[in-house]
């Protein structure tokens, strides 16, 4: 093998060897920085790639995918000087790769304490209550704060998420306490109103009462009037019936009255609530006579054609009235008995 061959051999070698260092393959999700003579002049993108061998080189592999961050837990004092301890995560995104490489040192550090930092500014400017009752609220203020003081990093923050907030012992336990009177005064309005509610429906179920109780005595008061109107206007009939016949010199008409005065005369001192026995002499013919006039009157109002219902006149036997005296009733007499003989 001759000089020249070796020659030969030894430039085909380099061109192989400059070739393989000028042909970069970069991963699916990674940009490569590239630098000449330790200057940025361009970025890799995925797949196959030259870069001149010798000159350029590769400067920094950035991981363009989302990204993840845990957020340690720290100490927060919030703006009613209270002590909660807080940990986070936090979500971002390399869009320029230069800038990531070249514009900050140690990347994911600088993103740690800067939202560390803005996680204590934010919690910090609000009370407890607030603080953990709007958690929502703190982490869209988070992401708005640190996704714009990493913009210049050629980085995007996603999403900052605050994991836990756990105030101290002796406060949640305060906390549990107000929020049992809290639930004790709830029930108590609930029982209290539910008592008044009670209370109304029971004065309108009264009201309503006395109305339809007031409604039926007022109808109950026109049907009275009506009945007492009727009964004046068969009184006043049977009145009017009376005169007319007594006019006509019907003396059974007049005997009619009295013994019906007699009848509801003896009822009332049956009645009567001051004596419990009543012992008086009666003479029942005079009774029966009267009642024979009642029949009589019918007679003559009814005509002819009421004779076949008339009332007969019983006879009965005259009695000799049983004479009984009471200190208390005195004697009474028909006055239309006939008098006994020799008074």
């Amino acid at each position: 093998m001759t000089g020249f061959d070796i020659f030969v051999i030894a430039a085909v070698g380099f061109v192989i060897v400059v070739i393989i260092a000028g042909i970069k393959t970069i991963p699916q999700g990674y940009q490569y920085t590239v630098e000449r003579f330790g200057r940025y002049t361009r970025t890799l993108e995925p797949g196959l790639n030259l870069i001149i061998p010798f000159i350029d080189r590769i400067g920094a592999k950035m991981n363009v995918m989302e990204q993840v961050l845990d957020i340690p837990t720290q100490e927060v004092i919030t703006r009613d000087n209270a002590s909660v301890s807080a940990d986070g995560v936090a979500f971002y995104q390399i869009l320029n790769p230069a800038q990531a490489a070249y514009q900050v040192a140690n990347l994911q550090n600088a993103i740690l304490n800067l939202t560390m930092t803005n996680i204590r500014s934010v919690m910090g400017s609000m009370d407890l209550d607030e603080l953990l009752s709007n958690r929502d609220v703190i982490n869209d203020k988070l992401l708005r704060v640190v996704d714009e003081a990493a913009n210049p990093w050629g980085i995007k923050i996603t999403r900052v998420e605050i994991k836990d907030i756990a105030p101290p012992k002796d406060l949640v336990d305060s906390m549990g306490r107000q929020m049992k009177a809290e639930r004790e005064k709830r029930a108590q309005v609930l029982e209290a109103e539910g008592a008044r509610n009670a209370q109304i429906l029971r004065a309108e179920g009264a009201k309503q009462s006395a109305i339809l109780e007031a409604e039926g005595q007022r109808e109950a008061a026109f049907r009275d009037a009506e009945a007492r109107e009727r009964l004046a206007e068969a009184e006043a009939k049977a009145t009017r019936v009376v005169s007319e016949a007594i006019a006509a010199g019907n003396v059974q008409a007049i005997n009619y009255f009295v013994a019906q005065k007699y009848t509801e005369a003896m009822a009332a001192i049956g009645k009567a609530p001051n004596s419990k026995i009543v012992l008086m002499p009666m003479e029942a013919s005079a009774l029966v006579g009267s009642l024979g006039g009642i029949g009589a009157i019918a007679r003559e109002v009814f005509g002819d054609g009421g004779s076949a219902q008339a009332v007969n006149t019983p006879r009965v036997r005259q009695a000799t009235p049983a004479t009984t005296t009471t200190a208390s009733t005195p004697a009474f007499r028909n006055p239309f008995d006939t008098p006994p003989q020799g008074t």
